[in-house]
């Protein structure tokens, strides 16, 4: 059976009409025990497992979902992967998870489809154009590439954009990073979990945890709809849902859930070949490779856990979309969808042990998890195989609420959330 993908082996399997292709990864029953059990099958989850096998050689490890590989989250963003944050810790953190990124489709020997073509972040008035200018200057102190765009470089990079003198979001320019862009969601939790297979972890869908098994004050496993698993220690990495199962395990966790939309619009030639951003309309847009404008704006502002939306919201995102490119108002919406984001105070993750000794949390990455996923996974697994903090995940402990070291990225960088 052929496992290696490359042009020589699809060449080959042609030849045989595409038969002799091995399964991407198993669906095996769970195991009574493990060393390490991980609960959440998304792009997170999946990375933790990941590097836990092929870093830390720790390869007894099960990945254990409720519902289908990469069915939450993960397949449900806008695929924008960037670095421009304003603290130095998060600028570390999200700098991590994008040069792994730049690597990621050989070492997992996976097209995750990483497309570089740059983000630029609108600056619509002169005192906008002055925080742009303090982004820029922190970025590049923090160690990643940023760059200042005037109204004529803007223009060059968006041709389309409406940038008269009577826009009502008039243009002065912005803040360039051309490392970043978009990668694939699906491809990357595929690529993830076909690698962590390759390296002996368990993927189990359909198994939805019910209780925390606790003996000695500590986490000693799960009991799930498929049975009692059991593990030395435990990573939770559930996105939106990681207060719901922090009640399971019996402490509160300070994140609250909020459905994010996103939408498409009808495939169309290529107009739009870098990924724009704009704080004043509160929309971003950048074009898939078939062709569909990707949109998507702030979270809705009333906590929930459904996937769709309300039309308000979608209203605005489209409203803005067509205030910086009159010319799309012709298209057609073909679906749009939610994700439920896990938020904190401080509009920054928490990686950490949790209350319950044992259990350790990857959660309220809010709006900024896709982007994070390599990193996430890689200081996740540090964790789990050392049982102590990476120099990169040491400032996000849960920790930071109670000595006040919050790390406030919603007024440091602007992020909508």
């Amino acid at each position: 059976m052929t496992r290696h993908y490359s042009a020589l082996s699809l060449f080959k399997e042609g030849l045989f009409g595409q038969k002799g292709w091995q399964q991407a990864w198993r669906s095996p029953e769970p195991k009574p025990r493990y060393d390490i059990l991980i609960i959440g099958g998304g792009g997170h989850g999946l990375a933790t497992a990941y590097y836990l096998a092929r870093t830390h050689n720790i390869r007894n490890v099960a990945i254990i979902e409720k519902g289908w590989l990469g069915g939450g989250n993960t397949g449900r963003n806008t695929t924008v992967v960037r670095s421009n944050y304003f603290f130095p810790e998060s600028t570390a953190l999200y700098d991590m998870a994008l040069r792994l990124y730049e690597t990621l489709g050989r070492d997992l020997n996976y097209n995750i489809m990483l497309s570089q073509r740059g983000i630029i972040t609108l600056a619509h008035s002169e005192a906008e154009m002055e925080m742009a200018a303090r982004t820029v200057n922190a970025m590049q102190i923090n160690g990643t590439d940023a760059e200042l765009f005037d109204i004529e470089d803007v223009r060059r990079v968006l041709p389309l954009l409406n940038v008269s003198p009577g826009a009502r979001y008039p243009v002065f320019g912005g803040v360039w990073q051309g490392r970043a862009g978009t990668a694939r969601h699906d491809a990357v939790a595929w690529g993830y979990a076909r690698a962590a297979d390759r390296l002996g972890v368990d993927i189990i869908q359909s198994c939805e945890v019910e209780e925390f098994i606790v003996e000695g004050g500590r986490c000693r496993g799960v009991k799930t709809s498929r049975g009692e698993i059991r593990a030395e220690r435990t990573g939770m990495v559930v996105a939106g849902h990681s207060s719901h199962l922090a009640a399971k395990a019996g402490f509160r966790l300070p994140i609250t859930s909020y459905a994010l939309q996103a939408c498409v619009s009808e495939p169309v030639k290529p107009v739009l070949d870098t990924v724009v951003l704009s704080p004043g309309t509160g929309t971003y847009a950048s074009q898939s490779d078939k062709g569909e404008l990707v949109l998507g704006g702030a979270l809705d502002r009333v906590p929930s856990y459904g996937q769709r939306g309300n039309l308000p919201v979608l209203e605005d995102v489209v409203a803005g979309l067509l205030e910086m490119f009159p010319s799309f108002r012709q298209l057609r919406l073909m679906r749009q969808w939610a994700g439920i984001v896990d938020v904190t105070p401080d509009s920054s993750p928490i990686l950490g042990e949790s209350p319950l000794p044992g259990l350790f949390l990857n959660c309220g990455w809010g709006t900024g998890g896709f982007k994070a996923i390599p990193a996430g996974g890689a200081l996740l697994a540090h964790l789990l195989a050392t049982g102590n903090h990476h120099d990169v995940s040491r400032p996000f402990d849960l920790d930071r609420f109670t000595r006040g070291r919050l790390i406030d990225e919603a007024a440091g960088s602007g992020i909508a959330h």
